[in-house]
């Protein structure tokens, strides 16, 4: 692992790494973000997982999370949104490719060897982390933004007693029946639909929910609202009878304005699940 820059930020420090993975067969980059209190021992972790054309900036510049983070004493991990570099298969098109990873395994060619982006992140990324930095492992949240929103969601219900809590912004919430889903699904992962499904948020709610509380916002005015399906999670959430806080919040897009608008209210939503 190297270290690509620490910056002194709200009494922590905010740390840029690069690291060869075996997962993804190329250098990855994250950023970390770990609070005062890592000085004196293990601190509680949340993920943000980003976008389509993000990287480990986007979050990690614009969201505004690391103050609120150390108000609360929780570290904050951005992973990237994809494998990258020449040797990486790639797009055109924004959705597909470098910077669209979709955290899942591909099976398919040409993006088997790379876009390994699940295990990354529940397998490779959380090894390092325990291993290198002042991280407790066993208090873990997590969140995200549209794609990543999506990873957020389905990682937490396809593995059970990871993290404490779990919410989203504008997550894509049915792939699986969304051009903002089937495509990639079908480009990384085949044409066996039965693969996909622990990858629908809406679909994993139906089997098995999440023991633990949700929060879910996606604006009124999100651009790309009939693609993220947040109806359908809506009404996932009230036939399973989940405990979840689930909102349209009046005037808001897309963008990092929304996250950040947010982002205080669902770090200490994650703070008070991590610190029970």
């Amino acid at each position: 692992m190297q270290t690509v820059s620490e910056n002194t930020c709200f009494g922590g420090v905010q740390g840029v790494y690069s690291h060869a993975s075996t997962a993804c067969q190329c250098d990855m980059t994250f950023g970390l973000f770990l609070p005062a209190e890592a000085r004196d021992g293990p601190v509680p972790l949340l993920w943000y997982l980003s976008g389509l054309t993000c990287t480990h900036e986007n979050a990690m510049t614009k969201a505004g999370a690391q103050a609120w983070a150390a108000d609360h004493g929780i570290a904050l991990v951005f992973p990237d949104t994809s494998p990258r570099g020449p040797g990486v298969a790639d797009d055109d098109d924004y959705d597909l490719g470098q910077g669209a990873g979709f955290y899942v395994n591909a099976t398919q060619t040409p993006w088997a060897p790379h876009f390994n982006m699940w295990d990354y992140v529940t397998e490779e990324l959380p090894a390092l982390l325990t291993d290198k930095f002042a991280i407790d492992g066993d208090r873990q949240a997590i969140t995200g933004h549209s794609m990543g929103g999506h990873g957020a969601l389905t990682m937490a219900m396809n593995l059970p007693g990871r993290f404490r809590s779990v919410s989203a912004f504008s997550p894509i919430c049915n792939p699986t029946a969304s051009d903002w889903g089937r495509k990639q699904l079908t480009a990384y992962m085949g044409d066996d639909e039965t693969t996909w499904q622990r990858h629908d948020a809406t679909v994993m709610m139906g089997r098995t929910g999440f023991d633990g509380p949700v929060l879910i916002d996606t604006g009124s005015k999100d651009q790309f609202i009939d693609l993220l399906r947040p109806e359908s999670m809506a009404a996932a959430i009230a036939l399973r009878r989940q405990p979840a806080t689930f909102r349209l919040q009046p005037g808001y897009d897309h963008s990092y304005f929304f996250v950040s608008s947010f982002i205080e209210e669902h770090v200490a939503f994650h703070a008070q699940a991590l610190w029970d």
